[in-house]
């Protein structure tokens, strides 16, 4: 949809604001026009989701002015949001990035939550609103019911929820900060389709992404950010990829080419044999079957797959996490390995980072050098004390390897961005010193930029003898980083294939249920 033509529906007038110790925006001026969409990218801790939740109405103390627009035929006049339900009734929604759902509740109910439906006796009418829920979910191809409780879902299940939320208010501006975060590519498609048919009805959004083809492929214009001051703004049309990653990083970024040729394998580390996951009360009964697979020394081992096909509980097997028992056997190093427990697991060597960085990666209430630390404490403890000097020494030492931005080691984690957040997490298991990291989708919710350095890291490690066992909803991630590629679906094994014979179109019949080669 062009919008050359439009007027500005939000304007944004030397935007400011200051966290303690960090200036997260600086003097940030664009305008965003009736009907468009507009994506912002930047680095992780550019500012993007700050400006968001200013514009959203969670963020009330900034420096600047903010204009809007009710329709394209009023002057904007200037507005100061006190919460969130000034924003949106201004006709502002957003989805968070960080999922904000309240476990405890049904999905209606949540998506309901602050503005529940009353009957003609002023009580609250759970029919109705589980009806609009049905119809909205429906929409969005969800088959999740709205009396499940939204704690109950999956990551990319509760992602749709959230974007019900907002599409039940039916508001003028949408923004979506990370939407596709956790979604497969047949999720992806799916909102891309709900997008087209908000576009049509004049919903203008903004939208945040790492990913530059989601970028290309929807947006009209891109403004970018970088340590929280405004760049530039680019006609989607008029540039590419490269010069945009240019503006994001103020360098030239190094491009993540495919591994060429075999690396050097070692000997084989890890045995899975015919592993299964019951799944009591489902009508499949299972939510793995059979899986058998090898995984060798510096081997970087890929799972592929769509949301629902087993890869986050095939790593909770591995880890000793899932909370149903498996059967089947697994060989670590030649003994036998039956994990009950992950401090089973970290002791056999075995460390996992998981998808999910709010609810099960970090420590909210401690700080940077804390959750990095706190898997190690037996390092720094001599005679049963425990030396804050040399914990301290081991944080600086995974902050400076993985180039953590924050603060200080006593900054809170929750002032980190996701990607910084996320480093954090990789160096507390890397000082535990694992021979086999298993990573649930790591860089999602990451930039470009913390992305590359991931890749190196992993790359680096792996190298030095590390074996990597990787999942991730990004296809191009997968056949850049892997050595191997296994496929599921729906709970099984359906492929296997050596990088040099991976590509994109093999691994995705596979994932849509060709029972094909697994040898």
């Amino acid at each position: 949809m062009s919008s050359h033509a439009s007027p500005s529906v939000i304007s944004l007038r030397s935007i400011g604001k200051t966290f303690p110790g960090v200036r997260a925006l600086s003097d940030v001026s664009f305008d965003v026009r009736f009907g468009e969409l507009v994506a912002i990218c930047g680095e992780n801790g550019a500012g993007k989701s700050t400006l968001m939740k200013i514009l959203s109405g969670v963020i009330s103390d900034y420096d600047g002015q903010l204009w809007m627009a009710p329709d394209p035929k009023t002057p904007p006049s200037l507005r100061k949001f006190r919460g969130t339900r000034d924003a949106e009734d201004a006709g502002i929604s957003i989805i968070h990035q960080e999922l904000n759902l309240v476990e405890q509740l049904s999905i209606a109910a949540n998506i309901f939550l602050g503005r529940e439906l009353k009957n003609s006796f002023g009580m609250i009418d759970n029919a109705t609103m589980s009806q609009v829920a049905r119809q909205h979910l429906k929409e969005l191809e969800c088959n999740a019911s709205p009396e499940d409780l939204a704690g109950s879902l999956r990551v990319g299940d509760q992602q749709l929820v959230e974007i019900a939320k907002a599409l039940c208010t039916n508001r003028q501006v949408l923004i979506m900060d990370e939407p596709t975060s956790a979604l497969t590519e047949a999720e992806v498609e799916r909102l891309d389709r709900v997008i087209a048919k908000l576009r049509q009805r004049g919903t203008t959004i903004l939208y945040i992404s790492h990913k530059m083809d989601e970028v290309f492929r929807l947006s009209d214009r891109i403004v970018v950010l970088r340590d929280g001051q405004w760049i530039t703004t680019l006609n989607t049309s008029q540039t590419d990829p490269s010069e945009v990653a240019r503006h994001m990083v103020g360098r030239e970024l190094a491009t993540m080419d495919r591994l060429e040729g075999q690396r050097p394998k070692g000997k084989e580390v890890l045995q899975v044999d015919r592993l299964s996951l019951p799944w009591p009360g489902h009508a499949r009964g299972y939510r793995l079957k059979e899986i058998s697979f090898s995984l060798r020394e510096g081997e970087i081992l890929g799972i592929a797959g769509l949301m629902g096909a087993g890869r986050t509980e095939l790593l909770e097997c591995l880890f000793g996490a899932s909370p149903v028992r498996p059967s089947g056997s697994m060989t670590l190093f030649g003994a036998p390995y039956a994990p009950r427990h992950p401090s089973d697991a970290c002791q056999a060597g075995v460390a996992l980072v998981t998808e999910d960085r709010k609810r099960l990666g970090i420590f909210p209430t401690m700080d940077v050098g804390q959750n990095i630390t706190v898997s190690s404490l037996d390092q720094a403890t001599s005679m049963g004390s425990l030396s804050n000097r040399r914990e301290a020494a081991m944080a600086d030492r995974m902050v400076e390897k993985l180039r953590v931005k924050t603060a200080g080691l006593d900054a809170m984690i929750t002032g980190l961005s996701g990607g910084n957040q996320q480093k954090c997490i990789v160096g507390r298991w890397l000082l535990t010193d694992p021979k086999i990291l298993l990573l649930d989708d790591p860089t999602r919710g990451v930039d470009v930029g913390a992305k590359a350095e991931l890749y190196r890291l992993i790359r680096q490690l792996c190298d030095e003898g590390l074996s990597v066992i990787l999942t991730s909803s990004e296809l191009p991630e997968l056949l850049a980083l892997s050595d191997r590629i296994l496929v599921l679906s729906e709970g099984r094994l359906t492929d296997q294939m050596e990088i040099a014979e991976a590509t994109q179109e093999r691994i995705l019949e596979a994932a849509t249920g060709g029972y094909a080669k697994t040898t």
